[in-house]
């Protein structure tokens, strides 16, 4: 999680995964990409940006747009990885497609490396055991429809 003074920000974590999403798929970020992608004014995006920067996180370069450090590219990476994670678990328990996202939104900032691995070792056993995963997803199933 990314510290700020003495505070994280899920948000600040939330620009980054989305600047290397479009440094990934377009070759590049640019605010206007980003607002557009976040539906946040450019301004708000602009401000985030001031602040990746000044801590070291992104840099603007002009005509290229945004690009990440090695710092903000590690940060932005396990971000992904971590939302990744989160979202094959669910979706492996059975997890309603339409509350998958809220979700995996829900948590992934607020979850310590330990945990994150524990769901990863259980996702990995679950897919080998088809008989557990089957009463897991029986159960959500019940739940979701309700």
């Amino acid at each position: 999680m990314i510290k700020t003074g003495n505070r994280s920000s899920s948000a600040a974590e939330d620009y980054l995964e989305r600047i290397q999403e479009l440094i990934d798929t377009k070759g590049y970020a640019r605010v206007v990409d980003i607002a557009g992608s976040l539906g946040i004014s450019q301004a708000s995006v602009t401000n985030m940006v001031k602040r990746l920067d000044a801590e070291g996180f992104v840099r603007h370069e002009k005509y290229r747009g945004l690009i990440l450090t090695t710092e903000g590219e590690a940060i932005a990476r396990a971000i992904a990885r971590r939302h990744r994670i989160l979202t094959d678990f669910f979706r492996a328990m059975g997890v309603p497609e339409s509350e998958v996202e809220h979700d995996v939104e829900g948590m992934e900032h607020h979850l310590s490396a330990a945990s994150l691995t524990a769901i990863e070792v259980l996702l990995e056993e679950l897919s080998q055991n088809g008989t557990f995963l089957s009463k897991v997803r029986d159960a959500v199933g019940r739940v979701s429809a309700q």
